[in-house]
């Protein structure tokens, strides 16, 4: 089994330090097998292997449940975040003048759709600086406050932690401002989920979405939705397929008389399960949140901490400025750095990538993303490579 702080489960990985994984997770060897051992059978039965590895998206609700604090009937599986924000932003009973409540900053997945689903219904999306969340949670509680006691607020929509900063937002109370108001709380969940403990119930989070190659570990091209029934009994299933139906998929086993177009739209989360999908990785899903519950994640959390801390440091002495949270209840699995001045974050980054450390510039922000796998004895070379490219870099100013 896995372990913490150990890479051996990522056997063809050959990147000496791999902090990358807001971007995307590469495969373990777990996971691999699990997709490989799909596409076999899908290789040795065709179609009679698809419908039996359907009954495997069972045993992804069930996980993805025990992950984020919901039941079973409470996940839809989707291929991408942007999918799941996209049935929840338009499933809510908008109206003229209706309006969502969003963060300048976001990533456009948790953006676009809200945009999308309120330009067609004459509703509004009113977006908040994410600044003062930075500075005081009070301060930016109290401005979310002031705009939702302005009314017609169906939901806030925020990134459970911010892309590139790697701020973790306080959503317990965000909640609690949420309901007071009747607005819902819907969570993109992308860069949380697998390094962050989540737990929608005792978070009161009402939906989430989050899709699976970035810190839960799987492949791109599936993820889910967690919707609770009281977010979903407001929720209107608008943007359904064939297989949204109750009994969808009775007219191809049932024998004749079967094929109706007049059948329900399920009203649960798995509305989404919309058509076809990439079943060949939802085993490969399973086996990557299969880790995180056997490794646990408050104890994942834990240990990526130790790895940006030490990492923190060492770009501090090399003259980076963090924009980590000083308060670590804020703090996540991301580690943002801001280059010296004089060193071109573009250039830096393909150093970087030429030397064999994996990291990301999202809106111009160094960003490091360690996970279970990683290990501070990588410290070292992460601190000699950044500091002799950054020298090399660095233009007088």
């Amino acid at each position: 089994m896995p372990r913490l702080g150990d890479r051996s489960s990522h056997p063809l990985l050959r990147v000496p330090v791999y902090a990358n994984f807001a971007g995307m997770s590469p495969l373990s060897a777990p996971v691999r097998a699990a997709i490989d051992g799909a596409i076999a059978t899908l290789e040795a039965q065709g179609a009679a292997a698809g419908w039996g590895l359907l009954s495997a998206r069972d045993a992804l609700r069930e996980r993805a449940a025990r992950l984020v604090g919901v039941r079973p009937d409470e996940i839809g599986l989707v291929p991408n975040t942007t999918t799941g924000v996209r049935a929840i932003a338009f499933g809510l009973r908008w109206r003229p003048g209706a309006r969502v409540i969003g963060f300048e900053g976001e990533f456009p997945a948790n953006v676009t759709p809200w945009q999308q689903a309120a330009a067609m219904s004459g509703g509004s999306v009113t977006m908040l600086p994410l600044r003062p969340w930075f500075d005081a949670v009070d301060e930016g509680l109290a401005a979310l406050e002031r705009a939702l006691a302005q009314g017609g607020v169906l939901a806030v929509a925020v990134s459970a932690v911010q892309f590139s900063s790697g701020l973790r937002m306080p959503l317990a109370r965000m909640a609690e401002v949420c309901h007071r108001h009747g607005a819902l709380l819907a969570v993109d969940a992308i860069q949380a989920c697998g390094v962050v403990p989540i737990d929608c119930q005792a978070e009161g989070i009402d939906a989430l979405a989050c899709g699976g190659h970035k810190w839960l570990g799987g492949a791109m091209g599936i993820g889910f939705v967690a919707i609770r029934e009281h977010a979903m009994a407001q929720l209107e299933p608008r943007l359904a397929g064939w297989t949204s139906h109750e009994d969808a998929a009775s007219f191809l086993l049932a024998g004749p008389g079967h094929l109706r177009y007049d059948r329900a739209i399920r009203r649960r989360a798995d509305f989404v399960e919309d058509g076809g999908s990439a079943i060949a990785l939802v085993p490969g899903l399973v086996a990557a949140i299969d880790i995180l519950l056997e490794l646990g994640v408050p104890a994942i959390f834990d240990h990526v901490q130790g790895w940006i801390d030490a990492a923190e440091a060492q770009l501090c002495e090399c003259g980076f400025t963090s924009l980590r949270a000083r308060e670590p209840s804020a703090r996540s699995g991301i580690l943002g750095v801001v280059p010296p001045a004089g060193v071109d974050v573009v250039a830096l980054h393909q150093a970087l990538e030429r030397r064999g450390v994996a990291c990301a510039i999202p809106d111009g922000v160094l960003r490091f993303a360690p996970h279970w796998s990683n290990h501070t004895d990588e410290i070292p070379e992460l601190h000699a490579v950044v500091d002799t490219e950054t020298r090399a870099l660095r233009v007088p100013t």
